[in-house]
């Protein structure tokens, strides 16, 4: 009976495993590319570099298209960055401010405190300027496109490594010989192959402030990291209390063997209590 048992958990667990790894990949027979991500693992860390480059990707090209509308600028000090800095940062943007005495509307320079402002003013706007398509808030992509296999972890899609696919597999035209959509891109990792979102990268398009190389790997890779973070900005923390509970907990579970072994001695000799 007790094998019984084992076979069926073995085999739901190798099922879980596959179902996770199968959802990551329906829709398509093109296999995404698994990165090695400093932040993956219960000890990892945030690539602080990469943070600050991908940030420099997202005000530079991205922006123009998708929000953050979960992120305010003071959160960047998780980056790297002091509040000088994210002062002068957040008043590169402005933010309506009421009117004036005329009527007209008027606009304060960012602050700290204020969140990412959104490129569009409507969704109508947004798909108007997109080939009909909305494009989605980063605030949670990275999480959202994630497939995490509890059982088997090596069979784990991080939403990170989608992300680095769909801005890397762009062809020119449909290298199968199938007809285009107008309007719309041939995208390996995509599920369809066809994106309404033009190609977002090229060699070069960015000049990092840090001097690294840009390419469009490289690019991929910091965008997709400050996407990781964006969505999960206390991720460092909560894996820091992770291993404190885990520590605390075994220490509390070896003193509670051996209060029970000290408790029960007598009983399991048979000696009298009294």
């Amino acid at each position: 009976m007790l094998k019984t048992v084992k076979n069926i958990g073995l085999a739901a667990m190798i099922i879980l495993g596959s179902v996770s790894f199968a959802n990551a990949s329906e829709g398509s027979s093109f296999e995404i590319k698994k990165n090695d991500w400093p932040h993956a693992g219960p000890f990892g860390k945030f690539d602080k570099p990469a943070l600050q480059r991908g940030l420099q990707v997202y005000k530079e090209v991205c922006s123009a298209c998708h929000s953050l509308n979960m992120v305010a600028f003071r959160e960047l000090t998780a980056l790297g960055y002091n509040m000088d800095e994210l002062k002068v940062f957040a008043a590169e943007y402005e933010f309506p401010n009421g009117t004036d005495d005329e009527g007209e509307e008027v606009f304060r320079k960012g602050k700290p405190h204020d969140y990412f402002p959104a490129p569009f003013a409507s969704e109508a706007e947004a798909r108007d300027s997109n080939n009909g398509a909305l494009p989605p808030d980063f605030s949670l992509l990275a999480k959202s496109r994630e497939h995490l296999s509890m059982f088997t972890p090596w069979n784990s899609l991080y939403g990170e490594d989608y992300i680095v696919g769909i801005l890397t597999t762009y062809h020119e035209g449909n290298p199968n010989g199938g007809e285009m959509t107008d309007g719309m891109y041939f995208n390996e990792a995509f599920k369809g192959n066809m994106i309404a979102m033009a190609p977002p990268l090229s060699d070069d398009l960015v000049e990092y402030a840090d001097g690294t190389k840009a390419t469009m790997q490289q690019m991929a890779h910091d965008v997709a990291t400050f996407m990781y973070w964006a969505a999960e900005p206390k991720m460092e923390d909560r894996k820091k209390m992770g291993l404190k509970v885990i520590i605390f907990m075994t220490i509390l579970t070896i003193m509670l063997y051996f209060v029970n072994k000290s408790v029960w001695r007598k009983v399991k000799k048979g000696d009298d209590l009294v």
